[in-house]
């Protein structure tokens, strides 16, 4: 069954700017891209580090007549202080910057993003050459395959490839992602593994199980019930 990469979804070519890239060209670059960050590049096309709208925003956070240190203050609130101070890339942007390879699952870009609170990931290579961005839209579009695509997916990579099973018995249905199996099966593991690999099929919404069995080998529990 094939899973769906971050090559699948990313955009390329990407908007980038270099270390000396200045504040103001910055603000272009983000204006002209329509996007949240942009990923900072080394003389060698090597991803450094991220500047965000958050990142060049601190100029505005701090305007004339409050950029003096206060006391006690916050060493995050000292950095950002510091930022607002900055003209180059090189010190607006955040490091070391996350990002993802191309060959990754979607599933792991989704699960990073959400452990790193970030909207897009530059994507690389084994060299940490930039070769695309994925961000949180692009990881939706396996959401937007024909139920079509998504039924041939359960059919032929799930029940004939994974599962070694005939289709022919099963009916398999798919209504705006949600899926719904109906037939049987020679075991009940095999039932209970076909709903899995259909839940990890990009673009499924729901599986809704009405499969049989004609051998039920699930484990079982001491007093006799399915576990």
């Amino acid at each position: 069954m094939r899973q769906w990469t971050v090559r699948d979804v990313m955009t390329a070519p990407v908007v980038w700017v270099g270390e000396d890239t200045t504040y103001r060209e910055i603000v272009s670059a983000l204006a002209e891209c329509r996007g949240s960050a942009l990923p900072v590049l080394d003389d060698h096309g090597r991803v450094v580090g991220v500047v965000s709208e958050a990142d060049v925003l601190r100029k505005v956070e701090f305007a004339e007549g409050n950029k003096e240190p206060r006391f006690f203050e916050r060493p995050s609130r000292r950095a950002a202080r510091a930022k607002a101070g900055a003209d180059l890339a090189r010190d607006l942007m955040s490091t070391p910057p996350v990002t993802i390879g191309p060959d990754e699952p979607v599933t792991a870009a989704a699960r990073l993003m959400e452990s790193r609170r970030v909207k897009r990931l530059p994507v690389v290579d084994g060299e940490r050459r930039l070769v695309g961005i994925v961000s949180r839209r692009d990881l939706m579009k396996t959401h937007l395959r024909p139920d079509s695509d998504i039924r041939d997916d359960i059919v032929n990579g799930v029940f004939q490839r994974a599962l070694w099973a005939d289709p022919a018995g099963l009916t398999v249905d798919v209504r705006d992602g949600v899926v719904e199996l109906r037939g049987q099966l020679d075991r009940h593991n095999t039932a209970i593994f076909a709903v899995l690999l259909a839940e990890q099929v990009p673009g499924v919404v729901q599986v809704v199980d009405h499969l049989s069995w004609q051998v039920d080998d699930s484990p079982r529990s001491a007093d006799g019930e399915p576990t």
